[in-house]
């Protein structure tokens, strides 16, 4: 029997792969309980080419609470979308790594959309 993490890493893995038959870029996210991240790499994966998360100095000055709720991970979802665009990123493929699109994922995912990422 697989551990809860072994499951999600499965999961994970098989999206990966139908990713890189895109060619395109990933927005990728990590979710831990206290914080979000979230990076978009390049289609070959050998890349970082945007990065955002909670535990960065200037996101934690405007979140009142924690990392780990809805409106910090609506706050990353626009931050990692501007940062995206600035480095000449307009559309990507999101991959949520095995984690549910559910709670602070799809708010992650919809704020970047707002913020004009294509997915």
């Amino acid at each position: 029997m697989m551990t809860k993490k072994e499951q999600r890493l499965r999961r994970s893995r098989q999206t990966r792969v139908r990713i890189a038959i895109q060619r395109v870029a990933r927005l990728t996210v990590f979710r831990s309980n206290l914080h979000i991240y979230a990076q978009v790499v390049s289609d070959d994966g050998g890349k970082v080419l945007a990065a955002a998360s909670t535990a960065e100095k200037s996101v934690r000055e405007q979140l009142s609470s924690g990392g780990g709720n809805v409106a910090a991970a609506t706050l990353v979802g626009k931050l990692i979308a501007e940062k995206a665009k600035a480095a000449g990123v307009e559309k990507v493929a999101f991959d949520r790594s095995g984690f549910a699109y559910h709670g602070r994922v799809k708010a992650l995912a919809e704020a970047a959309r707002e913020a004009g990422l294509q997915f």
